[in-house]
């Protein structure tokens, strides 16, 4: 295992092209999810069913920044997973997927798999893996899960269940969500104001709100608090799905090795707590209880991807 997830977001674009991105990342996503995913994976894995839209595009009230900052009470299910939504579309604009089309599937299908194992598998969950070198992972509220390919491909099976299961509890116990949420609300003041013009320019306003609020959740992290959370849940949902448990705290082993100014894990480090604080407090709350589930044999994500393997 080399590195670990760092929730990342790609979003700088200019208001009025991130519509149109956000349009045409939608419908690719979309196009994957409604590919046939295989039956199995190594005798573990069933199918799900393809996610779907949880609300039309240009509702009223579907507006990302609207929905959290003029929201009172309990967001419910249905707004979480369009604010999940709408912010994916954002991610999506400015970061293509992958266009290996079996990994896709492959890691749609290991991440749905781990979702049902969690307390709130009826969401529905999408995964998918952005054509970008970097060694990232992130979510969105609603059930929203993407890695990068440059993750990917420094991983094996029990490694990238331990990241989508943090990247899985996140958004259980609904983080990103409340992070957002909070954000949203010390912007409202200047919503407002934008409500004072008229046309398209209070509709660009507004996005770019949207657009901001996003870059500024994902650059500056999620409270520390939260991402321990992530750690020790996600480590028993990952074991809960039939993987090795110390797949995350491997990563995190490698992960402190790193040196901060490394580019592929300057945002890593800078949003997540130190990875052997991290260490420290995942072997307190582990002790060995999970040990007699752990050294099963390494599975290699090119493994599951040949012919005959699906």
């Amino acid at each position: 295992m080399k590195h670990l997830l760092a929730c990342a977001v790609f979003a700088t674009a200019a208001a009025a092209p991130a519509a149109f991105a956000q349009n045409k990342a939608l419908g690719a996503l979309n196009s994957l999810l409604g590919q046939q995913a295989p039956a199995t994976l190594g005798g573990l894995l069933s199918p799900a069913t393809p996610a779907q839209p949880s609300a039309t595009p240009g509702q009223p009230g579907n507006d990302l920044f609207s929905l959290l900052a003029q929201s009172e009470g309990t967001i419910d299910e249905a707004r979480e997973i369009e604010i999940g939504r709408q912010l994916a579309a954002v991610l999506l604009g400015s970061k293509p997927l992958h266009p290996d089309m079996a990994l896709q599937r492959y890691v749609n299908q290991l991440g749905r798999w781990i979702s049902l194992q969690s307390p709130r598998a009826q969401l529905p969950w999408s995964f998918a893996v952005l054509d970008d070198p970097g060694f990232n992972a992130f979510a969105a509220p609603g059930g929203f899960v993407f890695v990068t390919k440059g993750l990917v491909d420094q991983v094996d099976e029990a490694e990238l269940a331990g990241i989508l299961a943090h990247e899985i509890t996140h958004v259980t116990q609904r983080h990103h969500l409340q992070a957002l949420r909070t954000k949203a609300r010390a912007g409202l003041a200047a919503q407002l104001l934008a409500s004072q013009v008229r046309g398209s320019a209070a509709q660009q306003f507004v996005s770019s709100q949207m657009l901001a609020l996003g870059k500024d959740l994902y650059g500056s992290g999620l409270d520390q608090s939260d991402e321990f959370q992530a750690d020790r849940e996600g480590v028993a949902l990952a074991a809960r799905a039939g993987f090795d448990p110390y797949g995350l705290p491997g990563v995190l082993q490698q992960l402190r090795t790193q040196a901060p100014d490394n580019p592929l894990f300057a945002l890593s480090l800078s949003t997540h707590p130190p990875a052997q604080q991290r260490l420290e407090l995942l072997e307190q709350a582990m002790g060995r209880r999970l040990d007699a589930l752990s050294g099963k044999p390494s599975v290699q994500i090119a493994q599951r991807l040949k012919p005959g393997k699906r």
